[in-house]
C-alpha cells in the first residue's frame, strides 16, 4: 500500500463482512496512522416499514447501535488508534457512503464488507457496496 490515508471510514452493520471490514479498517488505521471514523447507519426505509411505532423502535434502534459503536472506538483504542470518530447517522445509507459522510470528513479510504443484508433485501434495496465502489469519490476496498 503505497498511498498514505489520513481518513478512513469504515461501515459497520453487524453483518460477517462488516466485522471483517472492521478489522481492516483498525489494521491500515494502525498501520497509516490514519484517523478512523466508525459509522452505522439506520436505514429509515428499512424501519418505516416495521408494524412498531417509527419513533420507538428508532429510538431504540439508536440506543442498541451507539452501544455496539462504543464497543468497537474501545476495539480500536486497544490497537493503538488515536483519533477514532463513531458516526451514527439515520438515513439512506447509499447516499450517506458515497456523498455525505466522504465530503464532511474528507475521507480518503472507505472499507464495506461484499454483503451485510439479505437475499431479499438485497433484491428489493440493492448492493450497497456495488453502488458504493460505482458513486463514492475515494478509493473503496470492499472486504468478502
Amino acid at each position: 500500500m503505497s498511498k498514505r490515508y489520513e481518513n478512513i471510514l469504515v461501515a459497520v452493520d453487524g453483518s460477517h463482512n462488516s466485522e471483517k471490514a472492521f478489522s481492516e479498517a483498525l489494521a491500515i488505521a494502525k498501520e497509516q496512522k490514519a484517523h478512523l471514523f466508525i459509522v452505522c447507519i439506520i436505514n429509515e426505509v428499512e424501519i418505516a416499514y416495521s408494524a412498531y411505532a417509527y419513533s420507538k423502535l428508532l429510538a431504540e434502534e439508536k440506543e442498541n447501535v451507539e452501544k455496539e459503536l462504543l464497543k468497537r472506538v474501545y476495539d480500536a483504542k486497544e490497537m493503538g488508534i488515536q483519533e477514532i470518530t463513531p458516526i451514527v447517522e439515520i438515513g439512506n445509507v447509499k447516499e450517506l457512503l458515497t456523498k455525505t459522510l466522504p465530503e464532511r470528513y474528507n475521507i480518503d479510504l472507505l472499507i464495506v464488507g461484499a454483503t451485510g443484508k439479505g437475499a431479499i433485501q438485497r433484491i428489493t434495496i440493492g448492493s450497497t457496496a456495488a453502488y458504493v465502489v460505482n458513486h463514492a469519490p475515494c478509493n473503496i476496498m470492499v472486504i468478502k
